[in-house]
C-alpha cells in the first residue's frame, strides 16, 4: 500500500525541486541585474581613487554578469530537465502512440496479406491455363 503512495510523493518533491530551482535562478538573475544598474550610476562616496573605484565596479559587473549567464544556463538545464520528464513519463501518450502505430502495422499487414493471395491466385489461374495449353499442344 505504501508502493503506491511513494510515486506521487517523489513526483511531489520532483515538482517542488523544480520550482525551487526556477524560483532562485530567477531571483538571482533580478539581484544581479539591480546590482549592475546600481553600479553604473557610479555614485560612489568611498575613500578609494576614482580609478581604484572604477576597476573594481567593472570587476564587480564581470562578476554579476557572469552570476547572470550561469543562472540562464541553470535555467536552460531545468528546461531541459523538465522536457526529458515529461517525455520519459508520459505512459498514456507512448501506450496511445504505441496502438496506433500497431494498428497501422495489423491494417499494412492484412493489405498485404490480401494482395499476395490475388497474386497467388493469379498466377495458379495461369499456371493452369499454361499447363493445360502446354499439354494440349500438339508440337511436344
Amino acid at each position: 500500500m505504501s508502493v503506491p503512495r511513494a510515486l506521487p510523493q517523489s513526483k511531489e518533491a520532483l515538482l517542488k525541486s523544480y520550482r525551487t530551482r526556477l524560483k532562485d535562478d530567477v531571483k538571482s538573475m533580478l539581484e544581479n541585474f539591480e546590482e549592475i544598474v546600481k553600479l553604473a550610476k557610479g555614485d560612489h562616496d568611498t575613500q578609494l581613487s576614482r580609478m581604484t573605484q572604477c576597476e573594481q565596479d567593472t570587476f564587480e559587473m564581470h562578476v554579476r554578469a557572469a552570476n547572470i549567464v550561469r543562472a540562464g544556463e541553470s535555467l536552460m538545464k531545468l528546461v531541459s530537465d523538465i522536457k526529458q520528464y515529461l517525455i520519459l513519463n508520459d505512459f498514456p501518450s507512448v501506450n496511445e502512440a504505441i496502438t496506433q502505430n500497431s494498428k497501422l502495422f495489423r491494417t499494412k499487414q492484412a493489405e498485404c496479406d490480401q494482395k499476395l493471395m490475388s497474386l497467388r491466385d493469379d498466377m495458379a489461374a495461369d499456371l493452369y491455363d499454361l499447363e493445360e495449353e502446354y499439354y494440349s499442344s500438339l508440337n511436344k
